[in-house]
């Protein structure tokens, strides 16, 4: 298993930028070979993919900063098909026509199954990582995003409370990083950040939880397709409890499923190496169009 430290020193890869219908969209790509496609949560970036990204050799990895965060710009509405558009706006500036693993945590899994639900010819398998979209019962962190002038509060650049949010984040707080709550930092600093995440969040949810509606008619969409799907949950996940797991085995039960004990909501970062095998050993099912 990769330490916290181990994980944090790993350089980010190089990013660049490409239009789609007239808005940047930030990615960093690395490697060669089969195509993946990394797509974050809630107030992230595709930093939250860097280790990952170091640890699978032998693949074309793309992660892409989703409508609204990081460095990319925002969409007039956020809805998840437009989000997902966007993402298939990339593949298609990027020559990337199919084939892709497209792996999603926690938002980006959301993100993922629609895009899956929309382009199923484009996606060779799906990895959806203590992902949105199997449960309605989230954290204060989340619920709180739907209050007027609380959203405002939680959501402001402040070092303490970047730090207490990272520290959410895992099981084990020493992966909360100075580099990793500098990072967060920088995001929230960021130009209209803390309004995209709350018309996000309000987009999906309110301050009772998770809306039904999208979650019923995804989960629909993607249990009715071929496309093989991995989940993994972390055992300690703060912010989507395991809870959902369980119910992400029931929604999509042809799936593999892996339960990290002692884990939080970013098993890529606290779980690094696990991941990449348990990612390897699913995209080698000759299923998923793997190379073994």
């Amino acid at each position: 298993m990769a330490s916290a430290s181990a994980s944090a020193a790993a350089g980010p890869p190089r990013t660049a930028s490409v239009d789609v219908a007239g808005r940047a969209v930030r990615y960093a790509a690395t490697g060669s070979g089969p195509p993946v496609l990394l797509l974050h949560g809630l107030e992230r970036s595709l930093a939250d993919w860097g280790p990952l990204q170091a640890a699978l050799p032998g693949y074309r990895v793309l992660a892409v900063d989703l409508p609204g965060f990081g460095g990319s710009q925002p969409l007039p509405d956020w809805r998840l098909a437009s989000l997902a558009g966007q993402v298939e706006g990339v593949l298609d500036r990027l020559g990337i026509a199919s084939g892709v693993h497209v792996v999603g945590n926690s938002l980006g899994g959301a993100v993922a199954m629609q895009l899956a639900a929309r382009a199923p010819a484009r996606v060779s398998s799906l990895a959806l990582l203590n992902s949105a979209g199997f449960g309605g019962n989230v954290s204060w962190a989340l619920r709180v995003l739907d209050l007027p002038l609380l959203w405002r509060l939680f959501l402001r650049p402040d070092e303490g409370l970047a730090r207490e949010t990272e520290r959410l984040l895992f099981h084990d707080p020493a992966f909360a990083t100075d580099e990793r709550v500098a990072t967060a930092l920088a995001l929230a600093r960021r130009e209209g950040a803390a309004r995209a995440s709350r018309n996000m969040s309000r987009e999906l949810g309110s301050w009772r939880g998770v809306h039904v509606g999208w979650r019923r008619e995804l989960l629909a969409q993607v249990a009715a397709l071929d496309t093989p799907a991995l989940v993994v949950w972390g055992t300690h996940d703060r912010i989507l409890p395991a809870g959902h797991f369980i119910n992400a085995v029931a929604a999509l039960p042809r799936a593999r499923t892996h339960l990290f004990p002692r884990c939080g909501h970013l098993p890529q970062i606290e779980r690094t190496a696990e991941t990449a095998a348990l990612l390897r050993s699913f995209w080698g099912d000759p299923r998923t169009g793997g190379d073994r």
